[in-house]
């Protein structure tokens, strides 16, 4: 199994969270104690569900917490929104930021997927032990 830091979608995952904690930053404390806490930890959790997932060594524990980090990068999506919406978000930050969000979504699906594929072909590969029979008497 691959360590979680050496998976492409935890290290894109880990690059638009230090992007978004560098910008929040330098938030004014209203706009940092609301929006920029609630941003932070949405995008936090998208690696952390990854590296979760990763340590379980259980497929179907690893689909659930990738979905959870699904659900984070969705999460994170309402925060930018309503960041850029409150101008929180300069347009250089929106520009570097936004294609790394786009690029993350599909990249999941992908990991998940893959975790999928290997989960089907553990199962098939159970199915296919045979079971042992009793000895006979000759």
């Amino acid at each position: 199994m691959v360590r979680f830091q050496e998976l492409q979608v935890y290290q894109l995952a880990e690059q638009i969270s230090n992007e978004v904690w560098f910008i929040v930053q330098s938030w004014d404390f209203f706009a940092k104690n609301t929006v920029g806490q609630q941003l932070v930890r949405s995008v936090d959790s998208i690696g952390a569900n990854i590296a979760e997932g990763n340590g379980r060594y259980n497929y179907n524990d690893n689909q659930r917490f990738i979905k959870i980090a699904r659900g984070s990068l969705h999460e994170t999506r309402h925060w930018l929104r309503l960041a850029c919406a409150r101008h929180l978000l300069t347009t250089e930050q929106i520009e570097r930021i936004k294609p790394l969000i786009d690029e993350l979504s599909p990249k999941l699906n992908a990991y998940l997927n893959s975790i999928q594929s290997k989960a089907n072909a553990q199962a098939l590969k159970i199915k296919k032990i045979p079971k042992n029979k009793p000895p006979t008497d000759s």
